[in-house]
């Protein structure tokens, strides 16, 4: 059963630093003030009638949580006590900066019942955190999982690749970085231009240049294909689409697509069929089984990749069915004389220079 997650958000508030890339507000779509205890109970009573009268998650997201005095964070957390107690409420989780957690608060979120903290990673390269106005370095994150994990808290990692001053490269060994401390799971949220952030002054006096659309999708590619072969999962890949950047009212510039998780795993499918596609003669009439939730990945957007595999390979897939019994990473090729089986961990290995 799909867990239900009710979020509240308290964009900007404790945070200490204003970094070059943020606009909570327009991530979010709220403007983050602390929701009072009777504000808690009733939303999360209301979500919990939605969804069948069930046990809930409860997460603080933006902002930094630890940063908030121990008064606001008692606020928040003391009203979930009777929930946590009675099993209506199963978890809580919240975000926070990696220098802004230590020994004394890990041990108050553990026992107020905090399962999980998500650490505003950001970047594993000093030079990209200063640029970005971070205000800590890559030790400090270690620091961090340590001191949370010490606790008996799960550990959570967002990262933003393509800040200033961040190379291809770079992108990647800070992700390689973070998936050998182990997280519970990953964000990756490539680097987008507000409107109105420093990071906006910096594109439009030529000094920034953006991630492409193509470039930071093909990264992803890589992020996700590497956290599934180390069995971390990545939980989103691009931003949420708030009102304000699907209408595009607040986005400048960058790689922001309303399905940037399927652009980025429809391109690990692609990469997987043509590597199993050119075993069979050109011309060939392909026949694809796949597990039933990963045919839009492979069949790609407005049918993308099997567009692609036509005009690049000279091999052309006739039909792609469902077959129940494939495990999630599998896919079958058949054409009139053979039939061969592929894999997407075990048959695809990315190098960082795409």
């Amino acid at each position: 059963m799909k867990r239900v997650i009710v979020p509240f958000f308290i964009a900007h508030q404790g945070c200490p630093h204003q970094c070059v890339f943020c606009d909570q507000r327009a991530i979010t779509g709220r403007d983050g003030e602390l929701p009072q205890p009777a504000e808690l109970l009733r939303t999360i009573e209301a979500w919990r009638s939605s969804s069948g009268g069930g046990a809930v998650e409860v997460a603080f997201y933006g902002g930094t949580f630890t940063a908030l005095s121990r008064r606001q964070q008692e606020t928040l957390l003391q009203p979930l006590q009777p929930l946590l107690a009675s099993g209506r409420v199963s978890a809580v989780r919240l975000s926070t900066r990696p220098d802004a957690v230590d020994a004394a608060n890990a041990d108050f979120l553990r026992a107020a019942g905090v399962s999980l903290v998500e650490l505003g990673v950001q970047s594993m390269d000093d030079a990209v955190l200063a640029a970005a106005g971070r205000g800590h370095t890559a030790a400090a994150t270690i620091a961090a999982f340590a001191t949370l994990r010490a606790a008996g808290l799960q550990v959570g990692a967002q990262l933003m690749p393509g800040l200033p001053g961040e190379s291809i490269a770079g992108a990647i060994g800070s992700f390689r970085r973070v998936v050998a401390l182990k997280p519970n799971l990953l964000r990756i949220y490539p680097a987008v231009v507000l409107k109105g952030t420093a990071l906006a002054t910096l594109y439009q006096q030529g000094s920034y240049q953006p991630l492409s659309l193509d470039t930071a999708v093909n990264l992803c590619k890589i992020m996700l294909h590497d956290a599934a072969r180390a069995a971390v999962p990545v939980i989103r890949a691009g931003l949420q689409p708030t009102e304000d950047l699907a209408a595009g009212s607040a986005v400048l510039a960058g790689p922001c697509h309303p399905a940037f998780r399927q652009l980025a795993e429809g391109e690990r499918w692609y990469d997987l069929l043509q590597i199993l596609a050119v075993r069979f003669d050109s011309g060939a009439r392909l026949v694809l089984q796949v597990p039933p939730a990963r045919i839009a990945d492979v069949v790609g957007q407005k049918r993308r990749n099997i567009i692609r595999l036509d005009t690049f390979s000279g091999r052309t897939v006739a039909v792609v069915t469902a077959d129940h019994s494939l495990p999630a990473g599998a896919i079958r090729i058949s054409d009139s004389s053979r039939s061969i089986s592929g894999d997407i961990l075990r048959d695809l290995t990315y190098r960082e220079d795409f």
